[in-house]
């Protein structure tokens, strides 16, 4: 069993002290379901990239925005959204740790 908070506070903590700004842990991976913990600084961002054919974020700390052609989002912490199927971004508001839920093909 994994401590969410735990990982979140851990990864946050490798996210500042990153030249990049992030930090990552791939927490499940049971294909086709994957559930990894991002941690970005403020200001950090995940560049535009591709969507898997379903997935969700559930932002655990802080406040990101979530880019899309279709519309941005942005979502404090305690916040479930679905990612579109189309190309996205993420960039944190604020210090910030996500799970990223998704399922691939």
């Amino acid at each position: 069993m994994d401590d969410l908070n735990a990982l979140a506070e851990e990864h946050l903590t490798a996210a500042r002290a990153s030249a990049h700004g992030r930090s990552a842990h791939l927490l499940l991976q049971q294909p086709p379901l994957r559930q990894t913990v991002i941690a970005l600084t403020e200001g950090t961002a995940l560049d535009e990239h591709n969507a898997p054919p379903a997935a969700s974020l559930l932002v655990l700390r802080g406040s990101v925005r979530l880019t899309a052609a279709s519309g941005d989002a942005e979502l404090p912490s305690g916040t479930l959204h679905p990612i579109p199927r189309e190309r996205h971004g993420l960039l944190a508001l604020q210090d910030a740790v996500v799970l990223l839920t998704a399922v691939n093909d």
